[in-house]
């Protein structure tokens, strides 16, 4: 039992390093990065035809709002889900309560990152501004691949762990 604590903890903190990396490479590469939250908001590169171009956003403040939104919620999911792999860290001894009971802030943090990829891409950008119709800002598949980690991530760190063997 003792080993699945540590992946517990292992897995909580790679995700804790993934939306790290992303929001760190968000930050220091914000104007390149921050173009393809623009031609998502513009919807410029969508089928031509596509009848949904009214939902897009022309105002570059607006777009930087949403951008600087998403990189609070990445870097909000990496520093949940680094405490949480510490506080479960410094509990992986313990009874399997207090184990257990200490699961809530990467609990917390893998639930805001799967959010953050599954809503903030796959439905808002993929959906609601058909990011999913162009060929050159399409995060769809990227978003899924991530979303569905984060998601077997949260599933499996919040099984109910047992008293360790002795």
């Amino acid at each position: 039992m003792w080993i699945l604590r540590l992946s517990k903890i292992a897995v909580t903190a790679a995700i804790a390093l993934f939306a790290g990396l992303v929001a760190f490479g968000n930050l220091t590469d914000y104007g390149t990065n921050f173009a393809f939250v623009h031609h998502v908001f513009l919807m410029d590169t969508v089928f031509e035809q596509a009848t949904i171009k009214y939902r897009a956003i022309q105002t570059p403040w607006i777009q930087h709002v949403g951008y600087v939104g998403i990189i609070a919620a990445e870097t909000a999911t990496a520093l949940l889900c680094g405490w949480g792999a510490a506080r479960l860290w410094r509990r992986r001894n313990a009874g399997a309560r207090e184990f257990n009971r200490g699961k809530d802030v990467a609990i917390a943090g893998l639930s805001l990152g799967f959010l953050v990829w599954q809503v903030a891409f796959m439905s808002v950008g993929g959906e609601w501004f058909g990011m999913w119709m162009s060929k050159e800002w399409n995060g769809v598949p990227d978003a899924f691949r991530f979303f569905i980690t984060i998601m077997a991530v949260l599933i499996y760190v919040s099984r109910p762990d047992t008293e360790l063997d002795t």
